[in-house]
């Protein structure tokens, strides 16, 4: 156990996040995404809703500044966006962009990890982009 780390992050995961570098990227994942399929290196967190697990990210990892730090898989809505999509919007605090699937599923083969997590809802998916922490002065 460690003090002020989210029990969500586990040590693999801790350490994926450690070793991205700016404007990496990373997926959290419903359980229906191909994730095995398409990662480059996949994590798992059965035990957790997709936006539980983007939550216990972001209390460790600062998103990018620049245009569309987060992204989205657009949905059947007529918005574009699920309860699912919604809630991830909630925890982020902002709209994320939303990709068409192919498009989704084609950035994703390019994340440095995918975490696959144990989210039932379709379209739980979502993609971050890492910033930078600056120094301290």
């Amino acid at each position: 156990m460690l003090i002020n780390i989210d029990p969500v992050l586990h040590a693999d995961l801790l350490h994926a996040l450690r070793s991205m570098g700016h404007n990496d990227t990373i997926v959290i994942a419903d359980g229906n995404f191909p994730a095995t399929s398409l990662a480059r290196r996949l994590l798992r967190i059965d035990g957790a809703t997709a936006p539980r697990v983007l939550q216990a990210i972001l209390s460790v990892m600062p998103l990018d500044a620049g245009p569309d730090p987060v992204m989205a898989m657009r949905t059947d809505a007529p918005d574009g966006r699920d309860t699912v999509t919604r809630e991830l919007e909630t925890v982020v605090g902002d709209q994320a962009k939303l990709l068409a699937p192919a498009e989704f599923y084609e950035r994703a083969k390019s994340a440095f990890v995918i975490v696959q997590t144990g989210e039932s809802r379709f379209y739980g998916n979502v993609l971050l982009r890492k910033g930078v922490i600056p120094p301290k002065q």
